[in-house]
């Protein structure tokens, strides 16, 4: 594939959240009488600050921004680094006015009221590929296996070690991501998580596998104190209407949906969207490629993993249309509806092309294009952060092969914080670019390049 058009046009900055946008920074006492005051763990999974140079974002923040709002209250976060930590930040309501906590797993005995689960995963153990496979709980006999305080999986292990001599340890990282990887590097043999958890990190530590089920299951929900029962019934009415309307099952599939790679189903379910909706917008698709030099199937396949082919989808940060464009880049390249179909295709192939054209000369392809995806994701400026971390590790800045390595990493404080950029979210744009290239790969089977006349005229009547 080649692109022959490069645009020489500033970047879109990042995505501004509006009114309701979050303070990150606990203030003691002095919560205001409009602010809802949250626990929340910050996690790759449910919550990632934001900085100087990127929003916060995650699927806990979005839901507790939509209960705030349906309070008429501005949400304030205080981050916690484990459940343990979450769980005194509760119990120390009194002193630090913490309202309630979010991202809390669900554990019997502890003196919290519970709202409606949000998530529901299943415990795990964890070992590196290449260790001799476990046959059950009773192998974990003599074994240490690590894990992060306060989780449901630390409660399983203490049952199983009251019957059997399992070795508990909580060392000192930052998130689950974090305890996992030091299964990959061969620091620890055993590690307790969740499957959320799992297929996020195997995505970036491929030699992770599933050693064993734990008892039990990890719902994680929100916390509230016994005597905080108003609140808590009405976090339960939000989060009934909340499933009942769709916009949790939308919430789940945006940040999770597409954790996994491509599964059967997915497959299947995407092939009759290419028989039902897509013949409405593939002349659309082809003539924006034909303007920058690519495959229109590409293109679908970019829109169908931001928007699954709606020319009227919208994120809770107003990325809006069938390519997901943020405002301020729809304003720079003369979009005047970011809701029609056509524009905002051909915006987001020129967007597209802008990218690749962007990258150095010695990019390759295919790995331009893969990049020029990321950067999609990203923001070019997030890229490039990417690449010089990958340089500093060695790793080539040329290969998508070492850059889907590096880009999880973005998460990272120990990576981010030496970058003007700041922290990303480099492994949801892995699985962008992982899944886009799956869905191309399925067109290029089941789509032409080209329409007969005769073809041409049936898309044209559905």
């Amino acid at each position: 594939m080649r692109f022959t058009l490069r645009w020489a046009l500033p970047l879109a900055a990042f995505i501004v959240l509006g009114a309701w946008l979050v303070s990150r920074e606990p203030r003691g006492n002095d919560k205001q009488p409009d602010e809802l005051l949250v626990g929340i763990l910050v996690d790759p999974i449910f919550y990632q600050p934001g900085s100087a140079a990127s929003e916060p974002g995650g699927f806990e923040l979005e839901a507790l921004q939509a209960f705030a709002e349906s309070r008429q209250k501005r949400l304030r976060l205080v981050p916690a680094a484990n459940p343990g930590a979450l769980v005194e930040l509760l119990a120390d309501g009194d002193h630090n006015g913490i309202d309630f906590i979010a991202s809390t797993p669900i554990r019997a005995g502890m003196n919290i009221r519970y709202s409606i689960p949000l998530r529901e995963e299943r415990p795990l153990v964890v070992q590196h590929a290449d260790s001799v496979p476990l046959g059950g709980t009773d192998s974990l006999a003599h074994r240490t296996v690590e894990v992060l305080p306060g989780t449901l999986q630390e409660a399983a292990l203490q049952e199983l070690a009251a019957s059997a001599p399992v070795s508990i340890d909580r060392p000192l990282v930052a998130s689950e991501i974090d305890l996992l990887g030091r299964i990959a590097n061969r620091q620890a043999q055993l590690a307790a998580t969740d499957t959320a958890h799992f297929d996020v990190a195997v995505n970036f530590f491929p030699d992770l596998v599933v050693a064993l089920e734990l008892p039990g299951k990890v719902e994680y929900a929100w916390g509230f104190r016994p005597e905080d029962e108003d609140l808590r019934k009405a976090a339960d009415a939000f989060i009934v209407d909340f499933r009942r309307s769709g916009r949790l099952a939308r919430l789940h599939d945006r940040y999770f949906g597409h954790i996994k790679r491509i599964n059967p189903i997915a497959a299947m379910r995407f092939i009759e969207d290419t028989r039902r909706v897509l013949p409405r917008f593939r002349s659309m698709f082809e003539r924006a490629a034909s303007m920058v030099g690519m495959d229109w199937r590409l293109l679908a396949a970019l829109a169908y993993q931001e928007s699954k082919w709606d020319p009227l989808a919208t994120s809770y940060t107003n990325v809006r249309g069938i390519m997901m464009l943020t405002e301020e880049t729809a304003d720079r390249l003369g979009v005047g509806n970011r809701l029609d179909a056509a524009e905002s295709i051909l915006a987001g192939a020129r967007y597209l092309a802008e990218l690749a054209g962007r990258l150095p000369d010695e990019v390759p392809e295919p790995d331009r294009l893969w990049m020029a995806l990321a950067a999609y994701n990203l923001g070019y400026g997030h890229l490039n952060g990417a690449r010089q971390i990958a340089v500093g590790m060695k790793r080539d800045p040329t290969s998508w092969y070492d850059m889907k390595k590096v880009l999880p990493l973005m998460s990272q404080p120990e990576y981010y914080e030496r970058l003007k950029s700041g922290p990303a979210r480099g492994g949801e744009a892995v699985i962008l670019v992982e899944n886009v290239r799956t869905y191309y790969d399925i067109l290029r089977r089941h789509q032409p390049a080209r329409l007969s006349p005769l073809q041409t005229g049936l898309a044209m009547q559905q």
